[in-house]
């Protein structure tokens, strides 16, 4: 059965209208969302959802590659099935950030290689032959979508125990070397990288390679927290992700972590953030990461319209707790 493609949904013009916007959400499947009727009823198979999803949204964010690898014939589905210009970022598996992960996640070749394994595996239980292949097939499985200019950016968010510093800077730029030509974004989650001591050294070491640094809006007051900094390390890309402010950041399931409705007067203020970082990079990716229900999509939709009616108005001052600048190394 072959399922129409929707016109595709267009680009908001950047602060200076030479850049372009892009805002989506984190996962276009989740169980919560298929239950909320976001989707019309003839809305009804996996093809026709992400074709009513990419009439809405310019950009997605494939969060399930981050449980296990997508088989190379689901990467050519997304492909087929979206418009010209549609944009993924696609989460790094969680073998290759350094996260635990479940053995049944990893190809079954290998895993049956590996024999007898522990609950979680990370890197260093399975050696660097296999670590290697992983590499090579989970970066190849993406390479329709990146040969079809619809890969955005693969996303390594680190894990909480990778702290600032020479070995931290060495993964990362290991994970932008083996990931090459595709692009990576990155997302620190523990505090030591954008604390008041490390910052700008962080920011330096992310310029000085283009690296493009994720922005982030999230809980604080846990060692995971990053403040919510605005920069621009590379020219090409800027990224911000939201991810709420759930009381249960720390302790709850998944749903609770990211169960989180943001307010009008909490969406205003990064309307014009995202146009104030859209004046500093060609394009810039806008993910929102409250998936509980259709709540990440309705303040997707209601921060588009934000950006859009503040893009109408004059640039003001003031309006950042640090300004969003094109970050250059001291």
């Amino acid at each position: 059965m072959t399922h129409a493609i929707h016109r595709p949904a267009r680009p908001i013009p950047g602060g200076d209208g030479s850049g372009r916007i892009l805002v989506g959400t984190a996962s276009w499947t989740d169980r919560s969302l298929l239950e909320s009727g976001w989707y019309p009823k003839e809305a009804s198979t996996p093809a026709a959802r992400l074709a009513w999803y990419a009439s809405r949204f310019p950009i997605v964010e494939v969060d399930s590659t981050y449980y296990h690898p997508p088989s190379l014939r689901t990467v050519e589905g997304w492909r087929d099935r979206t418009p010209k210009g549609f944009v993924f970022n696609i989460k790094a598996f969680s073998l290759l950030t350094g996260h635990p992960t479940r053995p049944e996640a990893l190809y079954k070749d290998l895993r049956e290689t590996l024999g007898e394994t522990p609950e979680r595996l990370y890197l260093d239980n399975v050696g660097p032959r296999i670590a290697d292949e992983v590499w090579r097939r989970f970066l190849a499985t993406l390479a329709p979508l990146h040969e079809a200019g619809k890969l955005g950016a693969l996303l390594f968010q680190f894990p909480p125990w990778l702290p600032a510093g020479e070995h931290g800077r060495r993964r990362v730029l290991e994970c932008v070397r083996r990931s090459a030509p595709m692009r990576v974004c990155v997302e620190f989650r523990n505090g030591t990288w954008m604390d008041e001591g490390n910052r700008a050294a962080t920011l330096d070491f992310l310029t000085e390679h283009d690296i493009p640094y994720v922005c982030v809006d999230m809980p604080q007051g846990h060692p995971s927290s990053i403040p919510p900094v605005l920069a621009v390390t590379a020219s090409d890309l800027a990224v911000v992700r939201l991810h709420g402010h759930s009381p249960h950041w720390a302790g709850g399931s998944v749903e609770e972590r990211f169960a989180y409705r943001y307010t009008e007067d909490e969406l205003r203020p990064w309307a014009s953030r995202v146009l104030a970082l859209s004046r500093h990079a060609e394009t810039t990716h806008v993910i929102t990461n409250v998936c509980c229900g259709d709540t990440s999509q309705r303040t997707a939709a209601r921060l588009t319209s934000l950006i859009e009616e503040e893009s109408t108005r004059p640039a003001r001052g003031g309006v950042l707790t640090r300004p969003a600048v094109r970050h250059r190394p001291r």
